[in-house]
């Protein structure tokens, strides 16, 4: 956190000092205006106090400036991004990790607000961000599964100068969660209260460092090796294998098997880490079906205090992991498989609707109890986006998730719950 000041700093002065001289920068510019409204409610079948739900209304600001040349070869450019969200009723009394939560009183924030700024600097086919940052990597990724999105502060370099492979050199120093307001630094889940963590000694005061290789060796097959370390923490290597062929005019495959390895690092503030996960999918497209099938598996001893697949506290996703959902399926010897079933209604006449069915079954969770633990969830998304005309961005979506739990020993009981979410959201384009 302490370096957030730092990036806004650099960002605000070269901003300013190239848009004072060089106005053409905003000539490729792409600047909207996003409306989000958003409704979640879940509800617990043995703790209702638990229970809570939120409906909200969000504004985003989403500009990104063009490049321009500053001469040997070199462009710049800036981007901003400034979210504000308010509260239209909300059960105040349950933090619903969705807004900002006020401990010492006990109740939900009316609002919240996030600003980040993004300076962009460019050669050739290298480019450099510093600043606020929205990664979607196998070892980091931002969340915008509720109203207002996860960022990062840090250094993103991407190289595609070599044909057919990108190169990613990067350092990510701060978190500013989907339900905070200010970046902090970076923990283990599940410590979701960073500032708690923090005041305990559990948060890293020296960010992530992140390389990532990804080659195109054919037009059908891919590789990736990503490493990442947590300072402090845990490390993390991730190799990955696509394949993307036509099985005939309207049938297309898309598969791929990933394999993730975690272990301590530098101090072991969360003791000694041991995980290893491997995670296939395949996707079949045929004309207006796709049929999703996915299998992943937890291997190793895991450790007393990191007892699931590790990744960062503040609810981030790893959307990687083909079995990644509410229950997540990243318990220690857990295995688990996944099948899903998606219909685009254009044939049918409703351009821009779909329509997702999925099942998750996990089982051989070792729970330190006699037998084995179970879980499984099942989803059903739809999906509707206006294509074109005047109400050309109006979005409408809704998802359904119901997820039960067996024999599941967890600090903290787990108890089955039924999940709605409905967002209608409009993009303007200037």
């Amino acid at each position: 956190m302490r370096h957030q000041k730092l990036w806004l700093a650099m960002i605000a002065a070269t901003t300013l000092g190239t848009t004072a001289a060089h106005a053409n920068f905003v000539t490729d510019s792409n600047v909207q205006l996003k409306f989000k409204n958003f409704y979640l409610e879940r509800n617990y079948d043995t703790a209702p106090n638990l229970d809570y739900g939120n409906w909200t209304q969000a504004i985003t600001l989403d500009a990104k400036s063009g490049y321009h040349d500053i001469g040997a070869g070199i462009q710049v450019g800036a981007d901003l991004l400034a979210q504000y969200a308010i509260g239209l009723k909300s059960r105040d009394s349950v933090n619903d990790i969705h807004m900002p939560y006020d401990n010492s009183q006990g109740r939900t924030e009316r609002d919240n607000a996030k600003f980040g700024a993004t300076l962009k600097v460019k050669v050739s086919e290298t480019e450099l961000k510093v600043g606020d940052l929205l990664p979607m990597s196998p070892v980091i990724f931002f969340d915008p599964s509720r109203q207002l999105l996860t960022t990062y502060s840090g250094a993103w370099l991407e190289s595609k100068d070599i044909q057919d492979t990108k190169l990613t050199l990067a350092y990510i120093d701060g978190i500013n969660a989907r339900y905070d307001n200010q970046y902090q630094d970076l923990t283990l889940f599940p410590n979701n209260d960073i500032a708690k963590a923090e005041a305990q000694g559990l948060t890293t005061d020296d960010g992530m460092y992140i390389v990532g290789v990804d080659h195109q060796f054919s037009s059908k097959i891919g590789g990736s090796y990503w490493f990442a370390d947590l300072t402090d923490i845990f490390k993390q290597h991730y190799v990955a294998a696509s394949y993307k062929t036509k099985l005939d005019e309207k049938t297309n495959l898309d598969a791929h098997i990933r394999y993730f390895d975690n272990s301590e690092t530098g101090d072991k503030l969360f003791g000694e880490i041991d995980s290893q996960a491997i995670s296939m999918g395949a996707k079949v497209n045929h004309g207006m079906h796709t049929v999703q099938l996915g299998y992943q598996e937890m291997f190793g001893e895991h450790g007393d205090k990191a007892t699931l697949f590790p990744t960062l506290g503040g609810w981030v996703p790893q959307p990687y992991l083909d079995n990644w959902s509410v229950a997540s399926f990243i318990r220690k010897d857990e295995k688990s498989w996944s099948v899903g079933y998606t219909y685009n209604f254009k044939e049918m006449g409703v351009p821009g609707l779909s329509a997702t069915v999925r099942h998750f079954q996990g089982w051989n969770i070792d729970t330190a109890t006699p037998g084995r633990g179970r879980e499984n969830e099942n989803n059903i998304i739809v999906n509707y986006v206006v294509p074109e005309g005047k109400y050309k961005g109006l979005g409408f979506n809704y998802m359904f998730i119901d997820t039960n739990y067996n024999n599941i020993n967890v600090p903290g009981t787990l108890s089955d719950l039924e999940e709605h979410r409905v967002a209608l959201s409009y993009s303007y384009k200037f």
